[in-house]
């Protein structure tokens, strides 16, 4: 009751996140609803864009969803009849509150990154998903350890023979222009002066902000300090192996940090880089409420974004996809799949206030993801690790070096998955023939024979 008092306005719509979810979520409800607020979102394009926009620049404090209204961090209370939660995630940092870690996740903590690289020598770079692949590949002058605890690298994307295909990239020099880019671009703007966003839901530069998302590099300097005559491409030390896990010990020696491994070696470096994966960011929703959280740490939603508690909504990292899923899709805490959720998202919001019906998309049909790592286009479609398959599944690869590898998952003679890197201009006939799902026995392994045009065959 004290917080129905305390209420500023009331919104019909409330979307809490100014990252890619919260972005686009807001530019599709924004089409149907007349009304509705945004926390934390750089304003200059929305506002332009949308007249009916109302942008508050405050974190949310916490969220009261019996009396329908949040409260944010400079203590003023806003009402929703609908509300979406697209707060992301932070990064999963190995240790907390150490001066020589840092995690990468936003822009803030990308120059950061910036600035210690600048003067290091050496760094150690923890973790085997995106941010550390994409790393390992673009940072120069400056020697580089890069600690892997699996059998091979990028392990989240690929299997032992697309990680070997890649290998070569770090030891060759990197080409002077970078490969095209044909996909949307995204930038931030410098926050207002007294703007109260850059608080977010931590306590640390790596818990604010958006995800960086695809492309996050371009027009950063990602070198060293060159005083080792390190000119070329970084000197990576890839250290592997199945039981290798991560210890820090802090000693008096040349360099300000070391890293002890499980493996017993130990190396001294400037400053350590933990890209290891995610925390979804639910504190702030969580006291007072009963949010039914999955195991994952994400907010539970259904197959049209709602959270266990009513009227609320979720998308981006900060959920998890409860409903019975495609065969051929997986939830991925990536840029791209938490666009596809927010857009979804500001469409069942805005038919259920409408009292429309509404149906899963279908980009939940197939899971996609188009990106670069080494300087190579990776196109990752379906079941394209196997995921869930068990035994019962057939690979086909095809691979030449230095220019492309292809590998399709077949189960039960229809293909399921596959994996793209380099330009083969395959991923529109594979797309086709994994929704399809049409009976390539027949063909066996002349389904990637080289000398057939497979994209004009199945056309």
């Amino acid at each position: 009751r004290r917080m129905e008092n305390k209420k500023e306005k009331t919104f019909q719509f409330v979307v809490v996140g100014g990252g890619i979810a919260g972005v686009t979520c807001v530019e599709q409800v924004s089409r149907t609803l007349e009304e509705f607020d945004v926390e934390e979102q750089p304003s200059s394009v929305l506002e332009e864009k949308f007249p009916n926009l109302t942008i508050i620049h405050s974190a949310v404090k916490s969220l009261h969803t019996k009396s329908h209204c949040v409260e944010t961090a400079d203590g003023r209370v806003f009402g929703y009849k609908k509300l979406c939660i697209c707060s992301g995630a932070r990064p999963k940092l190995l240790t907390q509150d150490n001066p020589y870690m840092l995690g990468i996740r936003d822009t803030d903590s990308a120059q950061e990154f910036q600035k210690r690289l600048s003067k290091a020598k050496r760094i150690v770079i923890v973790g085997n998903g995106g941010i550390a692949l994409e790393l390992v590949y673009e940072v120069e002058g400056c020697e580089v350890i890069w600690a892997v605890k699996d059998k091979a690298i990028g392990n989240t994307f690929f299997d032992a023979g697309a990680a070997q295909f890649l290998i070569p990239s770090l030891e060759a020099d990197k080409p002077q222009a970078a490969a095209p880019c044909k996909r949307p671009r995204f930038t931030t703007e410098e926050a207002a002066p007294g703007d109260r966003s850059s608080q977010a839901y931590g306590h640390g530069p790596t818990d604010s902000g958006s995800a960086l998302g695809p492309d996050w590099h371009e027009g950063i300097a990602l070198r060293g300090a060159d005083l080792w005559g390190v000119k070329k491409k970084a000197n990576v030390l890839f250290e592997q192996g199945p039981k290798m896990s991560y210890m820090f010990c802090f000693c008096v020696g040349d360099w300000p940090v070391y890293v002890r491994l499980t493996n017993a070696q130990t190396f001294g470096c400037d400053f350590v880089v933990s890209a290891t994966g995610v925390v979804p960011n639910t504190e702030p929703f969580l006291q007072g409420n009963t949010f039914v959280v999955a195991d994952d740490g994400g907010l539970q939603v259904d197959d049209h974004m709602m959270t266990s508690e009513a009227d609320v909504y979720a998308a981006g990292d900060v959920c998890t996809a409860c409903w019975e899923q495609s065969p051929l899709w997986q939830q991925m805490r990536l840029w791209t799949q938490a666009r596809q959720m927010g857009w979804y998202a500001g469409r069942c919001m805005a038919a259920h206030i409408l009292s429309e019906p509404v149906e899963l998309d279908f980009c939940f049909e197939l899971f996609s993801h188009i990106t670069k790592f080494f300087n190579y286009k990776v196109v990752l479609l379906g079941k394209f690790n196997s995921q869930g398959l068990g035994p019962d599944h057939e690979l086909l690869v095809r691979c030449t070096k230095g220019q492309e590898y292809v590998k399709v998952v077949l189960s039960g003679g229809r293909m399921v998955g596959a994996v793209l890197i380099g330009e083969t201009d395959l991923e529109e006939t594979f797309e086709n023939l994994i929704l399809n799902q049409m009976d390539l026995t027949p063909y066996g392994e002349e389904l990637l024979n080289p000398d057939i045009d497979i994209e004009d065959y199945f056309d």
